[in-house]
């Protein structure tokens, strides 16, 4: 797993193959990348097929034509997959109002997110400690 933080004016679909590099450098092979509707689209896709990744991109209504009902059950098998990623963005906003940047550069607010998550990683493994039988 790799986080990477970019202006609010990028569009973070184009960053995939990116974040998708960074995380490729681990003792782990990655196996399958999980990603909502807005990556959807060729360049993701023939991204991930060229270093064989299976996509696990959801997909999304066309102009031309609606899912069909074996894409949205798909779309449900992959949003449950994503859910475990997905909590911790949720608890971060409750938790620690990650809503907004505090700071005006990218290196500043990099550094910042780091430090928030080795926070919440420190106090949900507090509770987990606490709730083991002593």
């Amino acid at each position: 797993m790799s986080t990477s933080l970019t202006p609010a004016s990028h569009s973070d679909s184009t960053y995939l193959p990116y974040v998708t590099i960074y995380s490729m450098h681990t003792d782990q092979k990655i196996d399958v990348v999980y990603a909502d509707k807005g990556y959807a689209g060729a360049p993701n896709r023939k991204f991930l097929s060229m270093n064989q990744i299976a996509h696990g991109i959801m997909r999304k209504n066309n102009i031309k034509d609606s899912l069909t009902e074996a894409e949205i059950a798909r779309n449900k098998s992959i949003s449950k997959k994503r859910y475990t990623v997905e909590q911790y963005f949720g608890l971060a906003t409750l938790f620690d109002d990650r809503s907004r940047a505090r700071f005006t550069t990218i290196v500043k607010n990099s550094i910042d997110a780091m430090f928030r998550q080795f926070a919440f990683n420190l106090r949900n493994g507090a509770g987990i400690l606490r709730r083991l039988p002593a």
